[in-house]
C-alpha cells in the first residue's frame, strides 16, 4: 500500500526510532482532519464545555504515550492510527463530562469493521441540518433532526459510516478501507451507494433537500 505524500518514509523511520519531532510533524500534518473528525463525532451536550482543539491536543499527548503500539506496517497508515487514538481520547472525554450517560458501549466507534457506531446517524443529521438557511426549516430543526435520524437509521450501518468518513471527515477511499477493514473497491462502491441512498432519503423530506444544498 502506497504511503500518503505527507507520511514520508524518512519521517516514519524517524518516528519508529523514537524521534519526538517526527511525531510532532506528522501530527501537525493530520491536525485539521482530526479536528474535523472530533467536531463531527462530538456529542452536542459537550459543546460549550470542551473545544475540539482541546481534545485533539489531549490526543497528541496520548499518542506520544502509546507510540510503542504503532506497528508501522503497510496495513494501516499513521494517520489512521492517530485517528484511532483521537477517537479513544474523545470517548474518554465523553465519559468524563457526561459520566454514566456515556457508559454505553455503543458510543464507541469500532475498529476494523467489527461493529459500527449507532450514533453516526445522529452526527450525520446534526451536520446536514447545520447548513439550513431557510428560516422556516431552521425553526423546525428539532422535528427535522428526529425525522432525518430515523430515516438515516434505515441505511446499512457500514454505508452510513462510509458516508461519514468520506464526505464529512474527508478521508481518502484508501483510508476508509483501512479504517473499516474492507477492500478499497468495496469502500468505493459503498460510498457511491450511500450517496445515492442519502439523496433518496432527502427526497422523502419535502423541501429539505433543496434547502440543504447537499451535492449528491
Amino acid at each position: 500500500m502506497a504511503e500518503r505524500a505527507d507520511e514520508s518514509a524518512e519521517l516514519l523511520d524517524r518516528l519508529k526510532a523514537g524521534d519526538d519531532q517526527a511525531l510532532a510533524t506528522l501530527f501537525a500534518q493530520g491536525r485539521d482532519r482530526l479536528l474535523r473528525m472530533v467536531a463531527f463525532r462530538m456529542d452536542t451536550r459537550l459543546r460549550g464545555r470542551v473545544e475540539a482543539e482541546d481534545i485533539v491536543q489531549e490526543a497528541y499527548l496520548d499518542a506520544a504515550k502509546r507510540m510503542q503500539h504503532f506497528s508501522g506496517d503497510d496495513s494501516t497508515s499513521f494517520f489512521i492510527w492517530l485517528r484511532m487514538v483521537t477517537t479513544q481520547t474523545l470517548i474518554d472525554v465523553h465519559r468524563r463530562h457526561l459520566d454514566a450517560q456515556m457508559r454505553d458501549a455503543n458510543r464507541e466507534v469500532p475498529r476494523r469493521g467489527a461493529r459500527y457506531s449507532q450514533t453516526t446517524s445522529v452526527s450525520l443529521a446534526a451536520n446536514l441540518l447545520g447548513t439550513l438557511t431557510s428560516p422556516t426549516l431552521a425553526a423546525r430543526r428539532a422535528e427535522l433532526a428526529e425525522r432525518l435520524r430515523e430515516t438515516l437509521d434505515d441505511m446499512e450501518p457500514i454505508d452510513r459510516e462510509v458516508l461519514a468518513l468520506r464526505h464529512f471527515e474527508e478521508l481518502t477511499n484508501s483510508e476508509v478501507a483501512q479504517e473499516l477493514g474492507i477492500q478499497q473497491k468495496a469502500a468505493s462502491i459503498r460510498y457511491v451507494r450511500a450517496l445515492r441512498r442519502l439523496k433518496e432519503i432527502l427526497a422523502e423530506l419535502p423541501g429539505l433537500a433543496e434547502d440543504l444544498r447537499f451535492g449528491v
